[in-house]
């Protein structure tokens, strides 16, 4: 009887594991889908801004979301058909991959978390020198772009503030018809408008377009590096729920063939 009793308790537990392998999927699934889309996300929103930067940390950190989310939603499917089957190879292969994208969104949270740490002193380092010394000039038209749409959006001007223009090539240069800030400087965009710099013209606000870009950015990396880690600690427990489950299996096979 005893022997009966431990036979119908692991049956049980396996089933048990089976139906919470199911329920993993489905979550993972969807954790998949929120990387792949919080990596689509920031890229596309404000992607102009990435040429201002100095290093493609952030863009990188981007991409490797993108590339999790999309083994994700595919090793979920691969999940689902191991469990129905009970293959031990199949799962293992599922286990391994588990294991790869763990590792892969794990080094995405790290790098968002770590790309925040220096955040600020990068863009006080390289921002205003960006602006300054690339804008309107020829072959740096993304950057131009870039610096238009960032003034607008946040509604400010220069990197520190709109004095930072005083240093710019462009304004220096006959293009810029005598203006003291871009046009995009202005409330009201008109031709030329960015020739006169009173804050009744012009957004002059404090700490200048570093204080704004910081603050989305650092918004962009915080859900970033929530996200991947988040979901690698999900797929760390699924990890170990499929390994326990290859054992089970592994231990009715050894059962069954004993028997023989």
């Amino acid at each position: 009887m005893s022997a009966v009793y431990k036979e119908d308790q692991e049956d049980w537990v396996t089933v048990c594991l089976k139906y919470l392998l199911f329920v993993f999927n489905f979550l993972f699934w969807v954790g998949g889908a929120a990387v792949l889309g919080v990596g689509v996300w920031t890229l596309v929103e404000k992607s102009d801004y990435l040429s201002l930067l100095a290093s493609s940390t952030f863009a990188v950190s981007a991409y490797i979301l993108i590339l999790a989310g999309s083994l994700v939603v595919v090793t979920g499917f691969l999940g689902c058909c191991a469990v129905i089957r009970e293959q031990r190879s199949c799962l293992s292969v599922y286990f391994f991959c588990l294991l790869v994208i763990f590792l892969i969104e794990l080094v995405a949270g790290v790098l968002a978390y770590v790309y925040y740490q220096r955040l600020s002193e990068e863009l006080k380092q390289h921002l205003n020198q960006t602006m300054t010394e690339n804008y309107a000039q020829p072959g740096k038209e993304a950057i131009t772009l870039a610096v238009d749409r960032l003034q607008q959006d946040f509604k400010c001007c220069g990197s520190n503030n709109s004095h930072d223009w005083t240093l710019s090539v462009y304004i220096s240069t006959k293009q810029a018809e005598s203006r003291v800030v871009p046009d995009s400087c202005c409330k009201t965009i008109t031709p030329l408008c960015g020739k006169r710099d009173h804050p009744s013209n012009i957004y002059k606000v404090e700490g200048g377009c570093i204080t704004k870009l910081e603050q989305f950015l650092a918004d962009h990396l915080l859900v970033i590096g929530a996200v991947g880690i988040g979901v690698a600690c999900l797929q760390l427990a699924g990890a170990l729920l499929t390994a326990c489950f290859i054992y089970l299996l592994y231990k009715e096979e050894e059962e069954d063939f004993g028997a023989l």
